[in-house]
């Protein structure tokens, strides 16, 4: 990052910060979509001139000429009265010493398509040394030419195709599509091969009709609903019988990827764990589309517009007759999809006395650098259950028993260096994201009174497994490209191990919080 100049003077700080932004606005120039970044930094660096010049108590440039007041709208009661004095006045020093840190955030603003890079696309390499656990992870299980076979489900809209070809775009598509992928592994990595769809569920929400009974959803489409899931069991079944394990393993992505990184991610993880799971890739339609801050957006409430498909598709593959056990891996802006989905699901389960676990065969939910506040998590995980007023069957039981959780376990990977989260803390002015949340951070004065933190330790079901390599660049794809996170997902799904078993090489530093044990790997390139 670029250093403050060490010089108290206003010039000198203006001058290092006009630098500053003459070179990101270089920078900006060599990339796609010029004009969305261009005008983002300019509106940046205004920003960074305005806060400058009015917390000195320095008349901006265009005040010199007799036009519009630095600040133009704000008057005595706006100003905001974290950042001002009792009389009302901004200190200067919050500039000279906010300069380094605003410098930081944008030139991230800048970053951001490759903060958030596809975690598919990942090609680093590691400092493995003699570390057991990096080479046995290291190991491929998809031998050079023999393909990998998993099951999509996606209510993304197909993408034109010329060639026949099934393709998806980033698009919203209004009815669930599922079908297979076949991957093929290809020097390092894995390809995408061939998509097959197998069928699709009617567009959603269903109808409805009125009768001289009342209203009721349309038979046809209820009937085409039942076909569609039945179809998808069946297609479950058929790999189950063949699998070593008969589990399910969902994968649900982040922000900015497209249909066929979400694919080759399942893929990867499916590797990981010996291919002895059927995995199936909850593909929703994010994209980026509309540049960084944009496509943010937009994926952010495709996000939510995906939460009703992925409760259908949760409910249909838990309902396979030859599913024991269902584990749900989420990455990202998917981390919040996901908990929405369960948040929604688990009052289902509340209402008709039962839980996630027993209703829907929940035996895992992984949460990768989760990209959600930690507020708002505490909410979706805890929020109904804990209602008093919330019906327990027909009625409210505030001092009753809740169900029992039975094997479902809540495992949440997190780390202090992802970048790419530390910029979406900074936009959404989130106290932490559940993604960065360490055994230090639970420590402060605003993270210590959240709920997650007592009921983790109450209920047993939660452990936070602290990250503190450096995966590439942006630090938030580590579960992909670092072996030692790899070894220990396929030790807790495949090996069944809870945190604490000396095989996972984990320590813990204070409930429910671990960290692996010795250094984590280094990326050398990403």
């Amino acid at each position: 990052m670029l250093e403050r100049s060490e010089s108290t003077g206003g010039n000198s700080r203006h001058v290092n910060l006009l630098s500053s932004v003459r070179a990101i606005a270089t920078l900006a120039r060599l990339v796609r979509r010029q004009a969305v970044v261009l005008s983002i930094i300019d509106g940046f660096a205004a920003f960074l001139g305005r806060y400058c010049w009015a917390a000195a108590g320095e008349p901006h440039a265009s005040r010199a000429a007799g036009t519009t007041d630095a600040w133009p709208n704000a008057s005595q009661s706006e100003v905001d009265p974290m950042t001002a004095d009792s009389k009302g006045h901004r200190p200067s020093a919050d500039c000279t010493l906010n300069i380094p840190r605003l410098i930081n955030l944008a030139l991230l603003v800048f970053l951001l398509p490759f903060l958030v890079l596809s975690p598919s696309c990942s090609n680093s390499q590691y400092k493995t040394g003699k570390h057991p656990i990096a080479r046995k992870a290291s190991v491929s299980h998809v031998k050079q030419g023999k393909p990998l076979g998993i099951v999509y489900v996606t209510n993304r809209a197909p993408s034109p195709s010329v060639d026949g070809k099934v393709s998806y775009s980033s698009f919203r598509g209004h009815s669930m599509s599922y079908g297979s992928v076949t991957l093929a592994r290809k020097g390092s990595s894995l390809d995408v091969l061939h998509i097959a769809k197998r069928g699709e569920f009617p567009q959603s929400p269903y109808s409805i009709e009125l009768t001289g009974q009342g209203p009721r959803r349309v038979p046809a489409i209820v009937d085409a609903h039942l076909r569609a899931a039945s179809a998808l069991q069946r297609e479950v079944n058929d790999r189950l019988a063949k699998a070593k394990r008969k589990e399910v393993v969902v994968f649900i992505h982040g922000y900015n990827n497209s249909f066929d990184d979400a694919a080759k991610a399942t893929g990867k993880i499916c590797n990981t764990l010996s291919v002895e799971f059927v995995c199936v890739s909850l593909s929703w339609p994010a994209g980026g589309a509309g540049g960084a801050f944009y496509g943010y957006n937009i994926d952010r409430e495709s996000g939510e517009f995906a939460v009703l498909d992925l409760k259908k598709a949760i409910r249909t593959l838990s309902a396979a007759n030859r599913v024991k056990r269902l584990h749900l891996i989420a990455h990202s802006r998917g981390a919040d999809v996901l908990l929405s989905a369960l948040h929604q699901l688990g009052m289902e389960g509340y209402i008709t006395r039962t839980s996630l676990g027993e209703r829907y065969k929940i035996n895992n939910v992984v949460l990768f650098a989760p990209d959600v506040d930690l507020d708002v998590a505490t909410t979706k995980l805890f929020g109904f259950v804990s209602d008093p007023d919330a019906p327990f069957g027909t009625r409210a039981s505030p001092y009753g028993l809740l169900p029992p959780v039975g094997s479902l376990h809540l495992t949440v990977y997190s780390s202090p260096n992802d970048k790419a989260l530390a910029l979406s803390s900074a936009l959404f002015g989130s106290v932490v994201r559940l993604g960065r949340l360490t055994s230090t951070s639970i420590g402060s004065k605003a993270a210590s009174s959240n709920a997650l933190w007592s009921n983790s330790q109450i209920s047993g079901v939660v452990d936070f497994i602290e990250y503190e390599g450096n995966a590439g660049f942006s630090g938030h794809s580590y579960f992909l490209s670092d072996p030692a996170v790899q070894q220990d997902l396929d030790a807790l799904l495949r090996g069944r191990l809870k945190a604490g078993d000396p095989r996972r090489l984990l320590v813990e530093t204070k409930p429910p919080f671990w960290k692996f044990v010795g250094r984590t790997h280094q990326t050398v390139g990403d």
